[in-house]
C-alpha cells in the first residue's frame, strides 16, 4: 500500500510504503469496542466513597431502652435507617474497575483503528514539522498551509480541526507552540494510544518513514517477548 506524503508547506514530496498488516485491516467493531471500554474502566479511579455503619462516629451506647419507651427499638445511632448514619450499598474507593485484556487485543485494536482512518483519509504523513519558535502565531499559520492540502481543509478551519499530532521524539517547542489550542495535541510516536486515535479527527504523523517503523513494530515486540519469556520457562526442565 502506497501513501503521499507532504511537507510542512502543504507540497507533495513522495510516496510512502505502509504495510497491510497495519494499515490494510478490515473494520472489527467489537474488537474495538471491548478494548476502548477495557482501557477507559482501568484508567477509572474510585474516587466516591461513603462511610457504613462502622466508620461513622459516635452511637456507642444505645439511644434509649428496650422497652417502655412507646419508640420502637434501636441499637444505635450509627444505623443506616437514622439521619446521620451509615450508608448500605453506598459507592466504595475500593471497588477495583480494571478489565483484563490480551496484548496482542490492544495491537490488533491499534492497528485496525490506524486502518480505518486511513480508509477514511483523516492521516496526514508530514516529512518533518519545525517551527522556528513556540509562537502560537506560527502553530495556526503551520495549520493554515496544512488545511490547503486536498482532504485536509478541516485541519485550518476552529470547528474541525481536532488534530493529533505525532512526533518522532517529545517536542516540547511545538507543545508550546499549541498550548493554546484545546483541540490539538502533540506527542511521540511511542505515546501514540487508542484513546488519542478515537478522539481526534486527524492524525499527522510526522517523519513517516521512521514513525512507520516503529508503529508496525509494536507486534513483533510482543512476539519477541513472548519467545523471551518461553526460552526462561524452558531453563531448568
Amino acid at each position: 500500500m502506497k501513501i503521499k506524503t507532504y511537507n510542512q508547506k502543504g507540497e507533495k514530496t513522495g510516496i510512502t510504503e505502509l504495510s497491510d498488516a497495519v494499515f490494510g485491516l478490515s473494520w472489527n467493531a467489537d474488537l474495538v469496542h471491548q478494548v476502548v471500554c477495557a482501557m477507559r474502566s482501568n484508567a477509572r479511579m474510585g474516587a466516591a466513597h461513603t462511610k457504613d455503619r462502622s466508620e461513622v462516629a459516635g452511637g456507642g451506647r444505645k439511644p434509649w431502652k428496650q422497652k417502655g419507651t412507646g419508640r420502637a427499638r434501636h441499637g444505635s445511632i450509627r444505623s443506616p435507617i437514622w439521619r446521620g448514619g451509615g450508608v448500605t450499598f453506598g459507592p466504595r474507593n475500593e471497588k477495583d474497575y480494571s478489565k483484563k485484556v490480551n496484548k496482542k487485543m490492544k495491537v490488533k485494536a491499534f492497528y485496525t483503528l490506524l486502518s480505518e482512518k486511513l480508509r477514511r483519509e483523516e492521516i496526514l504523513f508530514i516529512d518533518s514539522i519545525e517551527l522556528a519558535g513556540s509562537k502560537t502565531k506560527e502553530a495556526k499559520e503551520l495549520l493554515s498551509t496544512l488545511g490547503t492540502i486536498t482532504g485536509f481543509e478541516g485541519v485550518a478551519t476552529r470547528k474541525n480541526n481536532s488534530t493529533h499530532i505525532v512526533t518522532l521524539e517529545k517536542n516540547e517547542l511545538l507543545k508550546r507552540a499549541f498550548g493554546n489550542f484545546s483541540n490539538i495535541s502533540i506527542s511521540s510516536v511511542a505515546e501514540l494510544s487508542i484513546p488519542a486515535i478515537v478522539k481526534y479527527k486527524y492524525l499527522i504523523i510526522a517523519n513517516p518513514k521512521e514513525s512507520i517503523e516503529l508503529i508496525e513494530g509494536k507486534m513483533d515486540r510482543i512476539k519477541q517477548s513472548k519467545i523471551k519469556l518461553k526460552s526462561t520457562d524452558m531453563v531448568g526442565v
